[in-house]
C-alpha cells in the first residue's frame, strides 16, 4: 500500500504543469492551445496551429513572444480579435448574432421532436370509429364482396 502511495505521488508530480515538462515545452503547449482556437487568415479552413502558411507561422511566433513577455491568453486573443475581427475565432462567442447560430439547431431539434411526439400520440389515439371502415365503403362493392364470400363458403 505504501508503494502505491509513492507511485501515485510520482505520477501526480510528473503531471503537474511545468514539472514533467520543461518550461519551453509548457510554453509550446500553451502556444499550440491558443493557436488551435484561431482561424488562419490564409487557409481559412485550418487553425493557426495546423496551417502550414507563412502567415500562420508568424502568428504562432507572435503568440509565443507575447506569452514569453507575460501576456495572458485572453489578452493575446483580444489583441488578435481587435486586429482581425471576431472572424479570426474558430468558435464564435455565444453572444449577439452568434448566439442565434448556437441556439437555432437546438430550437429546431426540440421543435421537431415535439411535433413528432404530438403526431405519434395523435396517430396512436385514433379510435376505430374514426378510422375508415365498413361505413366508408361503397354499398354495391360491399354487397358484391359479401356475395362472393358466401359463394366460396360452400365450394
Amino acid at each position: 500500500m505504501r508503494a502505491f502511495g509513492g507511485l501515485l505521488l510520482v505520477v501526480l508530480i510528473a503531471q503537474a504543469p511545468g514539472v514533467g515538462l520543461g518550461a519551453e515545452d509548457a510554453l509550446e503547449a500553451e502556444v499550440r492551445a491558443l493557436a488551435g482556437e484561431l482561424r488562419c487568415p490564409v487557409c481559412q479552413n485550418l487553425s493557426v496551429a495546423d496551417s502550414p502558411s507563412e502567415m500562420a507561422k508568424q502568428m504562432r511566433d507572435l503568440i509565443r513572444e507575447r506569452l514569453r513577455e507575460g501576456d495572458r491568453s485572453e489578452a493575446i486573443r483580444a489583441y488578435l480579435v481587435e486586429r482581425y475581427g471576431e472572424w479570426i475565432l474558430l468558435v464564435p462567442p455565444a453572444r449577439g448574432f452568434s448566439l442565434l447560430a448556437w441556439l437555432v439547431p437546438f430550437v429546431g431539434l426540440g421543435g421537431g421532436l415535439t411535433a413528432g411526439v404530438l403526431l405519434l400520440r395523435r396517430w396512436v389515439k385514433r379510435s376505430p370509429a374514426t378510422l375508415p371502415g365498413v361505413d366508408g365503403v361503397d354499398p354495391t362493392y360491399l354487397a358484391r364482396v359479401r356475395q362472393e364470400v358466401e359463394e366460396r363458403k360452400w365450394t
